[in-house]
């Protein structure tokens, strides 16, 4: 498959080994072409390879403690463009933290775990059904 007929997947996560056996199980597992970042700022810097899809860690203050953690990331992702929807992803299985992620418009939330890889998985499959059938849906209402 061609580079551009693929997912553009980012991964954002401050650890390392974490974010290298997401990478390694993705492109394990489907055909993305994916790009990772340990920090929200290299994120930033790079959103013009324009993600279809962003997996984002919730803290992400491991390398640099005053890097923009993932809330202040995922503020600015939206910023820049409302429409790339952005997973969180955390270690806290704290509810708090989950219902504040999509109070910034997170598209959902994921706590890390073994099975992290399975619904990330599952989530971006229903990232993209979604956005086929809003797609079908604008061109149903545009022939009204």
């Amino acid at each position: 498959m061609k580079n551009e007929n693929k997912i553009k997947l980012f991964l954002v996560d401050d650890d390392a080994v974490f974010l290298k056996s997401l990478e390694m199980e993705f492109l394990q597992h489907a055909d993305f072409a994916i790009e990772t970042y340990a920090t929200g700022e290299l994120c930033m810097e790079n959103l013009s390879h324009s993600p279809d899809v962003i997996i984002l860690d919730y803290l992400l203050d491991g390398i640099d403690k005053n890097a923009m953690n993932g809330i202040e990331t995922l503020d600015k992702i939206k910023a820049y463009n409302p429409d790339i929807p952005v997973v969180m992803l955390s270690g806290q299985d704290k509810i708090d933290v989950a219902i504040n992620c999509m109070h910034h418009r997170a598209f959902d939330y994921v706590v890390k775990s073994e099975t992290a890889f399975i619904r990330l998985q599952k989530i971006i499959t229903t990232i993209f059904r979604y956005q086929k059938m809003e797609k079908e849906l604008n061109w149903y209402m545009e022939r009204m």
